[in-house]
């Protein structure tokens, strides 16, 4: 084993050992766990009432998935957030960096700390995904992908809260910085999407006509003048960009999506990645609708499919991803680069020992 692995293995143990002692930290657990049982049960009834082919367990399976992102997001920042700084403030990292511990070890260490902490919650959830994964019959492809992609963001998230620790001196602004990081990616691409495109709209015109007479087999005999409007529409095609960044998407897009015989998905991940492949395309500036012709029924746009969406539209998650990992990293960077020893500059009112 080479050194560098054997120094953050010691810095593994340690911070593993100090979460582990703590009783909080076990029913935190035992609480998600309950949460997860309620809503696996809850979903497993209010979904097999759909008569689906699955009765519902994809929309159980793909529930938990992001019921476990959702908590993971929630606590991962208040586990990592003074990973350094508190230490700092404890008086301990001075003594840790006089070791033969170098700060690389020291900053990786304390990450797959926070890392680790946070997959437990996805352990935690293993039973209730193996349940809905078995009853619904579900691809192996959904589920190595979901799992690999939800662990992936889960360190994302534990590697900012490490990285602003060592970036700030106080172990509260840190914290609150990291939640704040993890906001604006959650809700704040949300934000800027629906805000982009309702501030950038464009002028559409609509051309509309109706039946006035009809004849025994429902065919207009008369239509009326066709009439035209003129309205406002968003233009959301031009933001869809800022969503690639939201970790809820990120998940949705990059799982294969599965559909029914109506060519509609079948879980949450299939729901959420058709609502934002939507958003790319361009509203129509001009069409018609419910053109009326004598001595035919009556015509309707036809709309396209989820699939024929899905399929025609660009998969953002690479994107998406990659701009994480490089987020993630940069902050572990800044984190070594202000952690490191000897430091030529200290902030004012830093303590060292």
């Amino acid at each position: 084993m080479s050194p560098f692995i054997s120094g953050v293995g010691v810095i593994l143990s340690l911070e593993l050992r100090q979460r582990v002692r703590t009783t909080s930290w076990y029913i935190l657990l035992a609480v998600f766990v309950a949460l997860i049982f309620i809503v696996t049960v809850l979903l497993s009834f209010a979904l097999n009432g759909f008569g689906s082919v699955d009765n519902g367990a994809a929309g159980v399976y793909s529930t938990v998935i992001y019921f476990v992102l959702l908590l993971g997001t929630l606590v991962a920042p208040a586990l990592s957030g003074n990973a350094i700084n508190g230490d700092r403030d404890a008086g301990t990292l001075a003594t840790t960096q006089v070791t033969l511990i170098t700060t690389g070890q020291l900053i990786m260490g304390k990450f797959l700390s926070a890392w680790i902490t946070a997959l437990a919650f996805l352990a935690a959830a293993i039973p209730f995904l193996v349940y809905a994964a078995l009853a619904g019959q579900l691809r192996a492809s959904t589920i190595i992908v979901s799992i690999v992609v939800l662990a992936l963001e889960l360190g994302v998230v534990a590697a900012v809260g490490v990285g602003l620790s060592g970036l700030m001196s106080r172990p509260l602004f840190s914290i609150v910085v990291t939640y704040l990081v993890v906001a604006a990616l959650s809700v704040g691409t949300i934000i800027a999407f629906t805000l982009g495109g309702l501030a950038l709209q464009t002028t559409a015109t609509q051309v509309s006509s109706y039946g006035i007479e009809y004849d025994s087999s429902g065919k207009p005999t008369s239509c009326s003048t066709p009439e035209e409007f003129e309205y406002q529409t968003p233009r959301f095609d031009l933001f869809w960009g800022a969503l690639a960044a939201n970790p809820y998407v990120i998940l949705a897009d990059a799982v294969p999506t599965t559909y029914d015989s109506n060519d509609q998905p079948t879980d949450l991940f299939g729901y959420f990645k058709l609502t934002t492949r939507m958003a790319q395309i361009p509203q129509d500036v001009s069409y018609s609708v419910n053109t009326c012709v004598v001595g035919e029924f009556d015509q309707y746009p036809d709309s396209p499919s989820a699939r024929s969406v899905i399929e025609s539209t660009t998969p953002s998650w690479a994107v998406g991803l990659a701009t994480h990992v490089i987020l993630a990293g940069a902050l572990l960077a800044g984190a070594w680069a202000r952690t490191k020893t000897p430091a030529a500059k200290l902030a004012r009112g830093s303590r060292i020992a």
